[in-house]
C-alpha cells in the first residue's frame, strides 16, 4: 500500500469510527419519542439553560484567552513556561475531578466568604457558567495562541515603526489577521462548553427546570433506562454541535 493510499485510509477510519457510532444510535432511533422531547418544556428548559451557559462561558473565556494568548505568543516573561504548561491542566484531569476542585474550593473560608458576598456558585446557573469556564479556559487559550502564532512578527514591527502603539498595532494588525483562527477557537470552545457534563454535574448537580444542562439530561434519561429518550436527546445536541462547527466552516471558507 502506498503513502498516500494509507494516509488516506487512517482519515478514513477517524470517519468510520465516529461516523459509525453516530449511525449506531439510529437503531433506537423514534420520530414520535423525539418529537415529543422537542415539544416537552423540560427538554426545551435543558437546550436554552446549555446554550446561555456555553455562550456566557465561551465569551468570559474569550475575554481572558485574547490577550493571554497573545501574551505567550508574543512575549517572554517569568513564570511563562508555568502558565503555558497548567493550560493542559483540565485536560490531564478529568471532568469529574475539576468539578471536585471546584467544589473544595468553595468549601474553604475563602470560597464560602465568596459565596456569601457576591454570587452562589453551588447548585446554581453560576455554577454551570463556572464549571464550563474552568473546563474551556485553557483550551480557548491554547487555541488563541496558536491562531496569532501564525501572524509574522514583521507586520506588527513595521506597523509599530510607522508609529503605531502596541494596542493600535494589536487592534488593526494583529487581530484581524488572527481572525480566521480565533473563530474557530470560539466555535471550538463554545461546543465542547455546550457538551460539558462531568465538572458541571458535580457542581451544579441535577435539579430538574434549574440547573439540568442538555447533557445532564441525556445522563438522566439513560439513568432510567430510558435509550429511545437518550438517543432522541443525543440526536438534539450533536445537531446543535455540529451546525454550529459547519457553519462555522462555511463561514470562514466564504470569508477566505
Amino acid at each position: 500500500m502506498s503513502f498516500r493510499r494509507t494516509t488516506i485510509f487512517a482519515a478514513l477510519s477517524v470517519l468510520v469510527l465516529y461516523g459509525g457510532l453516530i449511525l449506531s444510535i439510529l437503531y433506537f432511533f423514534d420520530g414520535r419519542i423525539l418529537w415529543e422531547s422537542l415539544n416537552s418544556s423540560r427538554t426545551l428548559f435543558s437546550i436554552r439553560l446549555s446554550l446561555l451557559a456555553a455562550t456566557i462561558a465561551t465569551v468570559l473565556a474569550l475575554l481572558i484567552a485574547l490577550p493571554a494568548g497573545y501574551a505567550l505568543s508574543r512575549f517572554h516573561f517569568r513564570g511563562r513556561e508555568v502558565v503555558d504548561t497548567l493550560l493542559e491542566f483540565p485536560m490531564i484531569v478529568s471532568p469529574a475531578a475539576l468539578g471536585a476542585v471546584i467544589l473544595i474550593f468553595f468549601n474553604n473560608p475563602l470560597g464560602d466568604w465568596i459565596q456569601e458576598n457576591f454570587v452562589t456558585f453551588i447548585f446554581s446557573f453560576a455554577g454551570i457558567v463556572l464549571a464550563q469556564f474552568v473546563t474551556i479556559t485553557g483550551v480557548t487559550v491554547r487555541f488563541v495562541k496558536s491562531a496569532f502564532d501564525e501572524v509574522p512578527r514583521e507586520l506588527e514591527t513595521t506597523a509599530r515603526t510607522l508609529g503605531a502603539s502596541p494596542l493600535h498595532s494589536f487592534l488593526t494588525v494583529s487581530l484581524p489577521l488572527a481572525r480566521r483562527g480565533i473563530v474557530a477557537a470560539t466555535i471550538l470552545s463554545w461546543a465542547k462548553a455546550l457538551g460539558e457534563f462531568g465538572a458541571t454535574i458535580t457542581v451544579a448537580g441535577t435539579m430538574a427546570m434549574r440547573t439540568e444542562t442538555l447533557p445532564i439530561a441525556i445522563y438522566m434519561h439513560l439513568e432510567t433506562a430510558d435509550i429511545k429518550g437518550t438517543v432522541a436527546l443525543i440526536l438534539i445536541l450533536v445537531a446543535i454541535g455540529l451546525s454550529a462547527l459547519f457553519a462555522t466552516r462555511w463561514l470562514l471558507n466564504r470569508r477566505s
